[in-house]
């Protein structure tokens, strides 16, 4: 059983050392895994902490973009080299560190118990913990709003459709498809409507949350292009 995880890690910097401190280390041993930190053309002094890491851990590689690929550039990159090198298994971590690493146990326990094409983790199930845990209430308002128009256009019932926290199956999930899907934040909405469209399971499991410094125009941005997309997919699906 191969598992890949791979860190994205934008400016990240030491950041993405902390991450490393709470991998599940001892679980993937039990597993023929890789961790694979991709950072995008940062500029900064996240190059540093990677070679650091690098050096200290066994089963870290690294790579280091030429040039900003964007979000979900950076993620085909990564996963282009998961099928290469034939993992079975492919999970998603954000290199500032809004995810804890610690829930990748169970995500794994859980997607090969199940053999779904996906499951990601859930800011929303618990909707108390997400505002424990830092979630900017404009953020929270819109991930309700986004979430329920989702699910009332494609007659689903997830919790959350904005998290960033994935592990895939890449034994269903078709390299091709990537091609098409939006190289900056809206890749995991072209993931999730590809799914559903091949008629693919998706789970979700609960995550604590934990937030930084928030940007809300980005923010903005992200819900328009989100609103636009899912009601285009459903009216030319």
């Amino acid at each position: 059983m191969k598992i890949l995880i791979f860190i994205i890690t934008y400016k990240a910097s030491f950041r993405v050392k902390n991450i490393l401190k709470e991998m599940p280390i001892s679980f993937l041993r039990k597993f023929d895994y890789k961790i694979l930190i991709s950072d995008d053309y940062s500029g900064d002094d996240t190059k540093y902490f990677i070679t650091e890491l690098k050096n200290k851990y066994k089963n870290i590689i690294t790579n280091f973009n030429s040039k900003n690929l964007g979000y979900g550039g950076n993620i085909k990159k990564c996963m282009r080299y998961a099928y290469n090198k034939k993992y079975n298994f492919a999970a998603m971590v954000h290199g500032d560190n809004q995810y804890s690493p610690k829930y990748l146990k169970q995500m794994i326990q859980e997607i090969i118990k199940t053999d779904c094409a996906a499951i990601s983790g859930s800011r929303m199930q618990i909707k108390k913990s997400a505002l424990r845990g830092g979630m900017p209430i404009y953020k929270f308002i819109g991930n309700i709003f986004l979430t329920n128009f989702f699910n009332f256009l494609h007659g689903t019932s997830f919790t959350d459709c904005h998290t960033g926290y994935w592990i895939y199956n890449l034994n269903k999930i078709k390299y091709m498809w990537l091609k098409n899907f939006d190289n900056g934040f809206i890749f995991d909405l072209d993931m999730r409507l590809k799914l559903l469209k091949e008629k693919l399971s998706i789970r979700e499991i609960f995550i604590n949350t934990r937030y930084g410094t928030e940007r809300s125009s980005t923010h903005i941005k992200y819900a328009f292009f989100f609103l636009l997309k899912t009601l285009v997919k459903k009216i030319f699906k």
